[in-house]
């Protein structure tokens, strides 16, 4: 069942009765009513996992997705390429890049200033890529081979809001972003234990994924395939 969809069994307009949705081919297109901010902070595990099937979403319809990711550059018993680097590859029109400094960044880490070096980096490059999304007309195509410095539709700063709790990035500059983001443009920001206030009412979603339970606190650590 698709985001939104009737749960009383009635048939939607538009559908052919009983019969599945069939996969089309991939054809670049563009969105007409893309443009909203995004947020998805919490201490439930989910946030970047639901950024990423949003991006897949996306690009089934032809859109033009890119990732930028913060604070995940690594860390020790986990390999170098993820799950999801290898399948993004495999999309097209869908791309990633990663800044995060290697190993996950704590309270007390010891690298703090290599973590904030690549964090503000991070930052950087992403105002590269929204100034990059202002140049073209968003409400046009673009090939699914593009580059993301030519223009995408949706843009996903994952763990962006981590960066900015641990204050390794200015909040305010989170806030700037937000601000300067080209209208068409669909931004989502993914990460963080705390709730970004520093953002008031700009942002259009608001998803707060809370933990129930996780087997981490049971001394599970990360799994292949589930967790990277």
């Amino acid at each position: 069942m698709t985001d939104g969809d009737p749960q009383d069994g009635t048939e939607r307009e538009g559908t052919d009765g009983d019969r599945p949705p069939q996969p089309e081919p991939i054809e670049p297109a563009a969105p007409s009513d893309f443009g909203r901010v995004q947020i998805w902070w919490g201490n439930g595990k989910g946030k970047t996992t639901a950024a990423l099937g949003m991006g897949l979403r996306a690009v089934g319809h032809g859109f033009r997705v890119h990732m930028l990711q913060f604070m995940k550059g690594g860390a020790p018993g986990v390999e170098p390429v993820r799950g999801e680097y290898n399948a993004i590859a495999q999309v097209p029109g869908y791309t990633y890049e990663n800044v995060g400094h290697y190993g996950w960044h704590t309270p007390t880490d010891e690298s703090d200033a290599a973590h904030a070096a690549d964090a503000r980096a991070g930052l950087e490059r992403a105002r590269g890529l929204l100034e990059a999304a202002s140049r073209p007309d968003l409400a046009t195509p673009f090939s699914l081979d593009s580059s993301p410095d030519e223009g995408v539709h949706l843009l996903v700063l994952d763990e962006i809001l981590y960066a900015a709790n641990r204050g390794l990035i200015d909040p305010d500059a989170v806030v700037d972003l937000v601000e300067t983001k080209p209208a068409d443009l669909e931004l989502v920001l993914t990460g963080g234990h705390e709730p970004p206030d520093y953002l008031g009412d700009r942002p259009d979603l608001i998803a707060n994924v809370q933990k129930v339970t996780h087997h981490f606190d049971d001394g599970v650590t990360g799994r292949r395939g589930t967790e990277y």
